[in-house]
């Protein structure tokens, strides 16, 4: 009798440790095809690279862009750093017109994100050394000035390596080394950047307006303002 009780404890034990290994054989299987699925991390995507000379209207946080253009009355190079909605730009550009030079620091900060649609005022501060040349601007004169930049930058993504521009300026140089002297153009237009690979974009843009001027107090004149470019810039970080 003690015998028989024994065995059958022994096939109990038995068939309780092979239904426990069969139950954990079916929870490693969760598919129907009797694989186990790893789930994976996302992956993130790459940094979209459209926009080095104008666009996008700020550069994303931590990137960096060098660009050049060439155009009339002006040709330029400058940097560009984003800092989260905010960013710095370094700039010097030649009128070869009046052979003058400036040299200026400018902030931009994004106000407006819709969808494609973004816009972001601007602002600069810098310095100008005019020769006073007219053999191309016969009402040219010389001087250092003060420069301040307001503008408007405004971007519509309409396509994944296409941004159409609005772009508005609005620079005052205020004569440092002549008092009385002024120049002011309130310029606007547009233009159109497109992505060409390899972080590399190019722009074609221009702008129409009014350019107000004066050498001396009492003596201002008023004349048609205009400017065109077409630029190339890279990404670099």
């Amino acid at each position: 009798m003690t015998r028989s009780v024994s065995s059958w404890l022994l096939v109990s034990a038995l068939l309780l440790t092979s239904a426990s290994a069969a139950q954990q054989a079916t929870a490693a299987q969760p598919g129907e095809e009797g694989r186990v699925t790893v789930e994976q991390a996302p992956v993130s995507s790459e940094e979209d690279p459209l926009g080095a000379v104008i666009a996008p209207v700020t550069l994303p946080a931590g990137t960096t862009a060098l660009y050049g253009y060439a155009g009339a009355p002006e040709i330029g190079v400058g940097f560009r750093q984003g800092i989260s909605s905010f960013e710095l730009e370094a700039r010097a550009r030649l009128n070869w017109f009046q052979l003058s030079a400036a040299l200026e620091l400018v902030g931009r900060l994004k106000v407006l994100e819709r969808g494609s649609v973004s816009l972001a005022p601007t602002l600069g501060l810098g310095v100008v050394f005019n020769s006073g040349s007219t053999y191309m601007d016969d009402q040219n004169f010389s001087g250092v000035m003060l420069r301040l930049s307001p503008g408007l930058i405004a971007g519509w993504r309409v396509a994944e390596t296409v941004t159409i521009l609005g772009l508005v300026d609005l620079p005052l140089d205020i004569g440092i080394s002549k008092s009385k002297s002024l120049r002011f153009q309130a310029l606007g237009g547009g233009g159109v950047e497109v992505y060409l690979g390899n972080n590399v974009s190019v722009l074609i843009a221009g702008q129409l307006g009014t350019e107000t001027f004066q050498e001396r107090a009492g003596l201002s004149d008023t004349r048609l303002g205009w400017a065109l470019k077409a630029g190339l810039g890279a990404r670099l970080f």
